[in-house]
């Protein structure tokens, strides 16, 4: 696992990742057809920048490692460019991408803590006459 010198060489690195985007001017619409992927931040990007083997390597560190949250701040940076690549046209791919880093678009039913399943048995009881299976047993 990838060990950091101190906390300002990893916001260095951090930083230069960063810096080495070209920033996407928010008053234009994004068209990724002008622009290039060196124009976009990624996790991929930014493990392989910080020096890491694999996007996975990078979360391990993000668990357990002695700078897990400037790691978490640049993911959490990364997922708020995604996130404005929602509000314009063709945001499919940005959706995807927020997807496979945990976003959901389903609602998701909140459980109490502690909470017992409990099973209710429904029984229907009749009341009543019978029901008339035909017309001749009506009786008024």
């Amino acid at each position: 696992m990838k060990y950091f010198k101190s906390a300002q060489k990893l916001d260095e690195l951090i930083g230069q990742y960063f810096d080495a985007i070209i920033p996407v001017d928010e008053t234009e619409e994004i068209k990724t057809s002008k622009k290039t992927a060196r124009d976009f931040p990624t996790i991929s990007g930014l493990a392989l920048h910080l020096g890491f083997s694999s996007t996975q390597e990078m979360e391990d560190y993000e668990l357990r490692g002695k700078y897990a949250e400037k790691i978490k701040r640049a993911r959490l940076r990364v997922m708020a460019d995604y996130e404005k690549k929602l509000h314009v046209t063709s945001s499919t791919g940005a959706i995807f991408a927020l997807k496979s880093m945990g976003w959901n678009d389903r609602p998701e039913a909140k459980s109490v803590e502690g909470a017992a399943t409990v099973r209710l048995k429904v029984e229907i009881i009749q009341t009543g006459p019978p029901l008339a299976t035909a017309e001749n047993e009506v009786v008024l």
